[in-house]
C-alpha cells in the first residue's frame, strides 16, 4: 500500500523532499524528476482555480483533484485536508474520503480558516480531538500506516517569534502524543528556528521550504544536515510555473516569439514519454 511506502520513506532517517503537485501533470513531472513522493496543497488548488481563498475550494473538489493526482503517478501522495473541513465528526468523513481516493496520508491543521484577516489557531483540545478522529478513521479503514501530519500554524499567528516558536514546539509535541505521525510547522524563517524545532520537538518534523519568507535563508541541504524528516515545497512549482507562463506571454505580446530559446519549450517526444502510462 502507498501509505506503507510513505511511512517507510519518512522513517528511513533520510530527509524526504516532497514538491507540491497542483494538478495531475505537475505530479507526473515530479515523479519523472525522480522524487519519491508528492504533496498536495489546497492553496495551490485554489490558485489553479483562480480563487483567492483556499477555503473556497470545497472538500469534494479537493478530494476529487487529489484523486486525479493519485491516479497520475505511481508514488505515495499526501493530501491537504486543510482543517478537516469541520469538527471531529466531519474529520472522520474527510479522512475516509481521502483514503478512498488512494491518498497515503494527509495534513490537518490547527488554523482557523474562517478568519481571513489574520492567522489564528484553534483551541489545542479541539485539534487533538481532530487528530484522534483522523486516526480512528484510518484504523476503521484498515489503513493503520496512513500518515497523519499534524500541522500547527502557531509561528504565523503572532509577531513575537520567541513566543510563537514556543507555542509551535508545545503544540507539535501534543499532536505527536495524540496520534499524529509527524509535526508540520510552516512559517519557519531561519536556520536557527529549524534547529530549535528539530531539537525540541520529540518526533519527526516537516518544514515548508522554498517560501518567499525563507527561500534565501536555508537550503534543502541545510534541512537534511539538521535532520528534518520531511521537506514540503508547497508553492514553489505553482509560482515558478506562473512566472514562466507570464514571461512567455510578455514575449508574445511584444512579438518576440522568434527570440524564444528552444530550451524554454517542452519537447513533444519528451511529453509523449511523460504521458505514457506504466
Amino acid at each position: 500500500m502507498k501509505s506503507e511506502e510513505l511511512r517507510k520513506l519518512i522513517c528511513t532517517g533520510k530527509t524526504l523532499v516532497m514538491p507540491d503537485a497542483y494538478d495531475p501533470l505537475s505530479a507526473r513531472l515530479i515523479e519523472n524528476s525522480g522524487f519519491k513522493a508528492v504533496q498536495c496543497s489546497g492553496y495551490s488548488f485554489s490558485i489553479v482555480a483562480a480563487i483567492k481563498k483556499e477555503i473556497d475550494i470545497s472538500r469534494e473538489d479537493n478530494v476529487h483533484i487529489t484523486g486525479k493526482i493519485v491516479d497520475a503517478v505511481d508514488l505515495p501522495v499526501m493530501a491537504d485536508a486543510e482543517d478537516g473541513f469541520g469538527g471531529p465528526k466531519v474529520v472522520l468523513e474527510t479522512v475516509k474520503m481521502f483514503i478512498d481516493v488512494g491518498a497515503a496520508g494527509l495534513n490537518i491543521e490547527d488554523q482557523n480558516l474562517d478568519d481571513d484577516k489574520a492567522i489564528r489557531i484553534i483551541n489545542e483540545e479541539l485539534m487533538v480531538e481532530k487528530i484522534y478522529a483522523a486516526r480512528e478513521a484510518a484504523e476503521a479503514a484498515e489503513t493503520s500506516d496512513f500518515i497523519i501530519n499534524g500541522r500547527t500554524d502557531a509561528l504565523g499567528s503572532s509577531e513575537n517569534r520567541e513566543d510563537s516558536l514556543n507555542i509551535a514546539v508545545e503544540r507539535a509535541n501534543i499532536y505527536l502524543n495524540s496520534g499524529a505521525d509527524m509535526a508540520f510547522i510552516p512559517y519557519v524563517k531561519t536556520h536557527e528556528e529549524v534547529e530549535t524545532l528539530n531539537k525540541e520537538v520529540k518526533g519527526p518534523i516537516s518544514i515548508a521550504a522554498g517560501m518567499q519568507y525563507n527561500i534565501n535563508n536555508f537550503s534543502i541541504g541545510d534541512l537534511e544536515n539538521i535532520g528534518v524528516a520531511r521537506v514540503s515545497l508547497p508553492t514553489l512549482l505553482i509560482y515558478s510555473s506562473m512566472k514562466s507562463i507570464n514571461k512567455s506571454l510578455n514575449r508574445l505580446k511584444n512579438d518576440d516569439i522568434m527570440g524564444m530559446d528552444e530550451d524554454m519549450l517542452y519537447k513533444v517526444d519528451e511529453l509523449n514519454e511523460l504521458l505514457r502510462r506504466y
